[in-house]
């Protein structure tokens, strides 16, 4: 293991684009490190590393399917061999469905997919952050942190995505679980919610979305961008919001926000 880092470190999944990363450029600013994990050695995550470094902190990036449960030790690890601590994990990384339609054509495959990368992978890779985040202590008074990225779909029900739906409204449970055990040991576990975020994922259904603005559906009247997760995101790393325990913060623009 390298020596000791001063800095904080992060390590963000799904990094190479739209908000994981926002998420991880924001932490760059916040004086963090990163390991920035995708499933590519690309040149958008090559371009997030150097963006990284043009701010004045380091950062490395790593190759993984977080579905891949075997690879999460080495993933962590990776950060620790760099830097010689972790302070912050922010589960990004997810897939949609395979494609939309009524929710009795659901295909296991689609299900399953889902599932294993927005449920099963956030939840494993937290329990591996968790354990290292917990024998290694509290470092220079910074805050630990694991932060998952979920969706408004977690509450909100959309029968053209249902195995999205199940899978974030896991996640949200996952976040919940991991505060509890974790908030006497200091660790804050949160959960954000976007809404509709101007993303790769959200680019096929671009004009859906378009119209549901303009009707007003969205009462900010306007595309959520990545930047405005990654601020929350930011926040909740930098421990602003310690006492915050088990709860979720929504980005949506007021989308959710119950009406009549």
């Amino acid at each position: 293991m390298s020596a000791l880092s001063s800095r904080p470190v992060a390590l963000v999944t799904g990094a190479a684009r739209g908000i994981g990363r926002a998420c991880a450029v924001a932490l760059g600013a916040a004086g963090f490190h990163v390991l920035l994990a995708d499933l590519a050695m690309d040149e958008a995550l090559g371009e997030t590393v150097r963006a990284l470094e043009a701010s004045g902190v380091e950062a490395q990036a790593f190759a993984i399917d977080v579905a891949d449960l075997s690879r999460h030790d080495a993933l962590v690890d990776a950060a620790v061999s760099r830097w010689g601590r972790l302070d912050c994990l922010v589960n990004n990384a997810g897939v949609g469905v395979l494609s939309r339609g009524d929710l009795l054509d659901v295909t296991p495959e689609s299900f399953d997919r889902c599932v294993s990368v927005n449920t099963r992978a956030v939840f494993f890779l937290s329990q591996v952050a968790a354990r290292h985040m917990l024998a290694q202590g509290e470092i220079g008074g910074h805050h630990r942190s694991i932060v998952t990225i979920t969706s408004s779909n977690a509450v909100a029900v959309s029968i053209a995505r249902g195995e999205y739906c199940v899978s974030k409204a896991a996640s949200s449970m996952t976040t919940r679980l991991f505060a509890l055990r974790l908030a006497d040991e200091g660790i804050g576990v949160y959960e954000v919610r976007p809404g509709i975020i101007a993303t790769a994922m959200t680019q096929p259904v671009q004009a859906h979305y378009d119209a549901a603005i303009a009707d007003g559906r969205v009462p900010a009247r306007r595309w959520g961008q990545p930047e405005d997760v990654a601020s929350t995101v930011r926040t909740m790393a930098e421990g602003r919001l310690a006492y915050t325990i088990g709860q979720a913060v929504t980005v949506d623009g007021g989308l959710t926000v119950p009406r009549f």
